[in-house]
């Protein structure tokens, strides 16, 4: 296939909203402790872990263009009515953690910033809701989108540009040392704590809210390209309601961009500000006391102490950046999980005031009754219950990619007739209706099987050893 950058530039969007839950704040405090007692080595787990991260974004993505629906609406459509409600509980009770960690974030860089309380800080982080009221609706052109897109991507660059000034601010040393960090050593299966550690980085990667939205937020371009061609279709359900069903071409369109998009901002973008961290806290409070149980305020205050007070305050404007984008991109996951699985339309301020309240209820009671310590074993134990959810919540992605049945699109005589690859194929039907298969093919099942069994592994092995006394970072 021959790159079009022209055509890659109008695709470029969707992978920095995605990339948004992979610089999540609940992240920071693993990478400075890995960093801060194995100096470069765990970088190899950053690694490892974007590639988790990659295999599964890419299967929403094949989810999301093949079908015309996302995640939580094929879940609806493919699932038992039981289970489909209790995979709904599950999915909202991520989205109501994951938004604690978001809260936790801005509300402690609203602190470092602008000496505003903790209590203050946490009630000022409902403000954003504002930003999806105002800003985002997924029913309108797909232009409206863009610019909510460029809006949110601009925080994630801010972010990513507050990490480059970061890692200029530290003397790294040896660049060879970064380079064979990201190789596997000894170090990191002999020590305890470093496989703890490398298994927290791994383990809390992928982000259920992530894999509902990354399978949404292709169908704007898909729709926007069967209009514009004259070829858009609908489809009626059992239930009444209509969806946009995309033509074979539109998917051809669309499909292998969206992966490049997506791969292009996981491995920049992501892996960059996740290196990051681990990089400066390697370079400069290795063997530094304190350092591998620091929470995000001692962060902070640590490299403002070691480096420099910019270098505290370029940190903390990251994590507010960061924080803010990673809220709003919860916020939409919330919306799209609500209406795809149970047809909830309801009004997105009502909706994110509840979620939010419901995030914020136990982080004010933490920040007022215990301060600082409440509010960094809030955001563990939302580490936690998210650890615990995730391979409940994701396990319906791998059934519906492996069926031929669900990924299989009807061939109109006027579509082209890609030649058939090892994850698509033509077949017939009684000689009549021509279907192509887009479901997984036997290395792509087990490649995503694997990574969601291993995640969900790792991430219920360090829960029990929690659970058991050890000193876990999530």
């Amino acid at each position: 296939m021959r790159l079009d950058l022209k055509k890659l530039i109008k695709f470029v969007g969707p992978g920095l909203l995605v990339s948004c839950a992979y610089i999540d704040p609940g992240n920071y405090s693993t990478s400075t402790a890995a960093g801060a007692q194995f100096h470069f080595s765990h970088l190899f787990f950053i690694l490892i872990s974007n590639v988790f991260a990659v295999i599964l974004q890419c299967l929403c993505i094949k989810l999301g263009t093949v079908t015309g629906l996302d995640l939580s609406e094929n879940c609806r459509k493919h699932l038992p009515n039981w289970l489909n409600r209790l995979n709904y509980i599950l999915a909202e009770i991520a989205v109501i953690f994951t938004d604690l960690a978001e809260v936790v974030g801005t509300a402690i860089a609203l602190n470092i910033l602008f000496n505003i309380p903790l209590k203050i800080g946490v009630l000022l982080t409902i403000l954003d809701v504002l930003v999806i009221i105002f800003a985002y609706n997924p029913d309108k052109s797909l232009k409206h989108i863009r610019k909510f897109e460029i809006f949110v991507s601009m925080l994630v660059i801010l972010t990513f540009v507050c990490f480059v000034a970061l890692v200029a601010k530290v003397d790294i040393g040896s660049k060879r040392d970064v380079i064979k960090g990201f190789l596997p050593s000894k170090i990191l299966f002999q020590n305890k704590n470093a496989i703890y550690l490398g298994l927290g980085i791994v383990g809390a990667t992928v982000m259920p809210h992530s894999l509902y939205l990354g399978s949404n937020l292709v169908k704007p371009r898909l729709k926007e390209f069967d209009i514009n061609s004259g070829s858009c279709s609908f489809e009626e359900h059992e239930n009444g309601e209509v969806y946009h069903k995309p033509s074979l071409n539109a998917i051809h369109y669309c499909l292998n961009y969206s992966y490049i998009e997506l791969i292009l901002s996981l491995c920049i973008i992501a892996v960059f500000i996740n290196s990051s961290i681990l990089v400066v806290s390697a370079a400069s409070l290795f063997g530094k006391p304190g350092a591998e149980d620091a929470d995000l305020i001692s962060i902070y205050d640590m490299l403002c102490h070691y480096i420099s007070k910019q270098a505290g305050l370029i940190f903390a404007l990251a994590m507010f950046f960061s924080s803010i984008a990673a809220g709003i991109i919860c916020t939409m996951s919330g919306m799209v999980i609500a209406e795809g699985s149970i047809h909830w339309k309801l009004n997105p301020f009502i909706r994110r005031i509840i979620t939010r309240s419901i995030s914020i209820i136990p982080c004010l009671f933490m920040a007022i009754f215990s301060d600082r310590s409440g509010v960094a074993m809030i955001l563990n134990l939302s580490q936690v219950v998210l650890s615990l959810i995730l391979p409940f919540v994701t396990a319906p992605l791998l059934y519906f990619t492996a069926s031929s049945s669900i990924m299989s699109v009807k061939v109109i005589n006027d579509e082209q007739s890609h030649p058939a690859n090892e994850t698509t194929a033509l077949v017939s039907n009684n000689d009549q209706i021509k279907m192509k298969d887009f479901s997984n093919s036997l290395v792509m099942n087990i490649l995503g099987i694997s990574s969601w069994a291993l995640i969900g592994f790792l991430n219920i092995y360090l829960i029990i050893q929690w659970i058991r006394g050890e000193d876990i970072h999530f």
